[in-house]
């Protein structure tokens, strides 16, 4: 069975006198630089989602903006980024109930569980700071000084090191995940967009935006060794892997597109269409299924097998579900949006249909 979620993007337009000017610049922009333009605002084609809605769960809080979620899949625990309210929820999503709120991190974007540590990450960009958090209890353990505004986070358990992308700071900042203490900042020379460390090669690789590449960092020496370039992707921010086939799935937000990337070539191998905007990715090795969410609220689903995923669907799933965490034991995968079917903040759940 198949659901075709109604299509909605919920977009904000601009002024017709402004969308002239500005895609006028951006056509010359193009024609000088060779570079592939594709607007933001064009409505992608729609493919009905291989999903079935499974459940939903009333937040807490006001209907602000929910940036980034991160699953402990072995304790079956949410932690859900509530930026407008600069607070993160905690989520049994086993029993679909809401174990607690944790307060006071300002702007609060990026939020990374760590299970082996029992510890939580969370980017708090209104004070520059990445805040390390007891996943038992709650309690705050340690508040460290990043760059510029932090947003993602990975974490590196050779050297028990979490990093931060620090968005307009252009750099990434490593700190002891046990102490939260700073061990060493490298910059990427251009906006940083988010990241994720290889186990492979012990790597850490980095977005960065404003140079349509993507940075290979050497945790140890605390330098970038390597500059992929991204042909035909336009800022790219999203960013996730698939360690065990050796790809990375980069989005574009800028021009809608996800590029797979060959970890052992360092070749793009294929190149997808997407929702508008897309921003957080998540990838589901069982099946081999990647979601692909996009801040105007449309949901690509492709199947990774090979290196040239297919687009099993894509739709306008709800208005700012831009962001999407997977069960890899359940196969289920979690949106939390600032509406809900009352109106309230929400936490929506889908089950893969097949």
């Amino acid at each position: 069975m198949e659901v075709d979620i109604p299509m909605n993007s919920g977009r904000t337009h601009w002024p017709r006198p402004l969308l002239v000017l500005a895609t006028a610049l951006l056509l010359v922009g193009a024609a000088a630089t060779g570079a592939i333009l594709l607007t933001r605002d064009r409505t992608p084609s729609v493919t009905a989602l291989p999903l079935k809605r499974a459940a939903e769960l009333t937040l807490p809080g006001d209907s602000s903006r929910f940036d980034y979620a991160s699953l402990d899949a072995q304790r079956g625990l949410l932690f859900i980024a509530h930026l407008g309210a600069s607070e993160v929820i905690e989520v049994d999503v086993r029993a679909n109930r809401v174990v607690r709120t944790i307060t006071g991190l300002s702007d609060v974007h990026g939020v990374l569980v760590v299970p082996a540590l029992h510890r939580v990450y969370a980017t708090a960009t209104g004070t520059n700071e990445m805040v390390t958090l007891d996943e038992n209890t709650g309690a705050v353990l340690h508040r460290t000084p990043t760059g510029n505004y932090p947003d993602g986070l990975a974490y590196d358990p050779k050297r028990n090191t979490v990093w931060t992308t620090n968005e307009t700071g252009g750099s990434e900042t490593g700190i002891d995940a046990a102490t939260g203490e700073v061990r060493g900042t490298v910059p990427l020379g251009g906006e940083a967009g988010n990241n994720a460390y290889d186990p492979a090669t012990g790597t850490l690789l980095a977005d960065v935006q404003t140079r349509n590449e993507l940075a290979v960092i050497n945790p140890a020496t605390l330098t970038v060794t390597r500059r992929i370039p991204l042909p035909g992707c336009d800022h790219p921010h999203g960013l996730t892997l698939d360690t065990t086939d050796r790809l990375a799935f980069i989005a574009c937000d800028g021009n809608a597109r996800l590029l797979t990337l060959d970890l052992a070539t360092w070749q793009t191998t294929d190149t997808s269409e997407t929702g508008p905007d897309p921003d957080v990715l998540a990838y589901d090795p069982g099946p081999h299924l990647l979601y692909v969410a996009a801040e105007s609220g449309w949901l690509t689903t492709l199947d990774v097998h090979g290196q040239h995923p297919t687009v099993t669907g894509r739709a306008h799933l709800a208005d700012g579900a831009h962001i999407v965490a997977v069960d890899p034991a359940t196969h289920r995968s979690y949106y939390p949006v600032p509406h809900g079917n009352g109106g309230h903040p929400a936490l929506i759940a889908y089950q893969p249909t097949h």
